[in-house]
């Protein structure tokens, strides 16, 4: 059933987003030098790194970490960036890794291939059994500001209470995050 939602969700998704797809892309190409997608690698069900597309936010030649974990952030940031990861907009073009079968549409957010700690604790709590997701709970309880332990632990308590009902609350609620930029720190 959950495969079934992500593919339909997917497929609307990219359909009746196309045209704002489309013009993000552009918007992103004259923002700042560089490709519109940034192809960031991800670890996927089972600690498989798989290439998750984003718009991207970051100037090229910026250092492949977490942004959290960057000396100066916002010396990297576009200015667009800033609104895209604020609304996460930059998020969009993940619908393509959902309709692939790479992510589901609500999951543990996928980890960088480097956050070790992370994807340490997510397979100690048995979370690396699930696809990742464009929103997830700990997504829509803190985003950014949440420590990585914690992190961990809202993944598992999303492992302990996955259903359809619960993946259309965390949807609904992503939905109200996103349009208040809620818990994005750059």
């Amino acid at each position: 059933m959950k495969r079934v939602l992500d593919i339909a969700g997917a497929s609307a998704g990219l359909v009746l987003l196309s045209p704002l797809l489309a013009g993000l892309a552009i918007a992103v190409r004259l923002d700042s030098p560089g490709p519109a997608l940034h192809w960031s690698r991800r670890v996927g069900r089972g600690n498989r790194i798989f290439a998750m597309p984003k718009f991207r936010t970051m100037r090229t030649g910026a250092p492949n970490v977490a942004t959290h974990l960057m000396a100066d952030p916002d010396r990297w940031v576009t200015p667009l960036g800033r609104f895209l990861r604020r609304t996460s907009l930059d998020e969009l073009p993940q619908l393509w890794s959902v309709l692939k079968g790479d992510m589901s549409l609500v999951g543990p957010r996928p980890a960088l291939f480097n956050q070790d700690d992370l994807v340490a604790l997510r397979t100690e709590a048995g979370v690396d059994a699930l696809r990742p997701g464009l929103t997830g709970w700990a997504q829509i309880n803190g985003r950014d500001e949440l420590p990585i332990p914690e992190k961990a632990k809202l993944d598992r308590e999303y492992l302990e209470r996955m259903s359809f009902s619960f993946d259309l609350q965390i949807i609904a609620a992503t939905a109200r995050s996103a349009l208040s930029g809620r818990g994005v720190t750059h």
